[in-house]
C-alpha cells in the first residue's frame, strides 16, 4: 500500500508550517478540536463518536510528533469516552484539554484534573430552564449541561437560526448577571466563564516544558491546529500570533460535516483563515494518516 498523498496548503504560511512539521516532527504539536473535527456533527451531542478511523490515525501519528492534544469545549472525560482514546496503543502521550482547558486528562496516567466551577455556574444552572421558557424557546431547543458551561442548542428546532437569534439577547443578559459570557457556535449558544477559550488553552499547553530531542524545551516547532466552528477561531488566532513571531503553523478547517440533515457548509470565518480546508472528520482523518505515512517513510 502506498503512502497517502498530502494535499498542499493554499497559503505560503501553511506550506511553510507543513514543511516545518515534516522536517522536525519531534518538535511539532498536532492540536485538534473534537466535535466536527474528529467526530461527525450529529443532532444529539450525546450520540457523537469519533470517526471510525480517528483513533487508528492518531495512534499512527502520535509517536512520531512531539505531542498530540485534543482541545474541546466538552468535559474532558466525555471527549475521552466518546473518542475511544483510553488505553489506545500509541496514544500514551495524548492530552485532552476539556472545558476550554479548565479540565485536563493525560493518557499516560489516566488522571483527570477538574477544578470546581465558579459560583456563577451553579446560579445559571438553577435559572436557565425558566429563562428559556420566558424567552419563548421553540420546541426542539435542547439544553446541554457541561458541568462548567451550558450549551443551548437550536439544531432540532424548526428554524435553527431564527431560534438562535431569538435566544441570544436573553441568554446574554442571564449570563452577564452571574459573571458568565455567551459564545455562539453553529446552532448553539454557550454560557461559560469568561477568559477561557481554545486559544488560551492551546497557548498555555505550548508554553509547558516537555522532553524534545533528549532535552527539556518549550515547543518551538510547527503547530497544526484543526477545527470546524466559531469556537476554534481563538485557537487559529493563537497559531497566527506564533506565526507573527516567526514560529511555523498550519491551520486546518474541517468543513462540510455530514449529519442527518444532509450536511452543512463550512463556517466561513474559519474557512477563510485556514491554510487547508478538508471535507469534515473524514478529511481530518485522511490528513492525519497521510502525515503519519510520510513521517514513517522518512524515518
Amino acid at each position: 500500500m502506498g503512502i497517502p498523498e498530502l494535499e498542499a496548503p493554499r497559503t505560503a504560511a501553511g506550506r511553510a508550517g507543513l514543511a516545518a512539521l515534516l522536517a522536525a516532527p519531534a518538535e511539532a504539536v498536532v492540536a485538534l478540536d473534537f466535535d466536527g473535527t474528529l467526530a461527525p456533527i450529529v443532532p444529539d451531542p450525546e450520540q457523537a463518536r469519533a470517526h471510525p478511523g480517528a483513533v487508528a490515525a492518531l495512534c499512527a501519528l502520535a509517536p512520531l510528533v512531539g505531542a498530540v492534544v485534543v482541545v474541546t469545549g466538552r468535559p474532558a472525560e466525555l471527549a475521552v469516552r466518546y473518542g475511544g482514546f483510553a488505553a489506545a496503543p500509541g496514544l500514551e502521550h495524548l492530552t485532552v484539554l476539556g472545558q476550554y482547558g479548565a479540565e485536563r486528562w493525560e493518557a499516560r496516567t489516566g488522571a483527570l484534573s477538574a477544578p470546581e466551577p465558579p459560583p456563577g455556574v451553579a446560579a445559571v444552572r438553577a435559572l436557565l430552564p425558566a429563562a428559556l421558557e420566558r424567552a419563548g424557546a421553540p420546541a426542539g431547543t435542547w439544553l446541554e449541561d457541561k458541568g462548567r458551561a451550558f450549551g443551548v442548542h437550536t439544531r432540532r428546532t424548526g428554524d435553527p437560526q431564527a431560534a438562535l437569534e431569538r435566544l441570544r439577547a436573553p441568554l446574554a443578559e442571564l449570563a452577564a448577571a452571574h459573571g458568565l459570557v455567551v459564545e455562539p457556535g453553529r446552532y448553539v449558544l454557550e454560557l461559560r466563564p469568561p477568559g477561557v477559550d481554545k486559544g488560551a488553552a492551546l497557548t498555555a499547553f505550548l508554553a509547558e516544558p516537555r522532553e524534545a530531542a533528549g532535552h527539556t524545551a518549550h515547543i518551538g516547532g510547527a503547530v497544526l491546529y484543526a477545527g470546524d466552528d466559531l469556537g476554534d477561531l481563538a485557537a487559529f488566532a493563537a497559531v497566527e500570533k506564533r506565526r507573527a513571531d516567526g514560529l511555523p503553523g498550519l491551520l486546518v478547517c474541517s468543513a462540510g460535516n455530514a449529519d442527518s440533515t444532509g450536511g452543512e457548509a463550512p463556517v466561513r470565518e474559519l474557512a477563510d483563515r485556514a491554510d487547508l480546508v478538508v471535507p469534515g472528520p473524514a478529511g481530518v482523518v485522511a490528513l492525519l494518516a497521510a502525515l503519519a505515512g510520510r513521517l514513517s517513510a522518512g524515518r
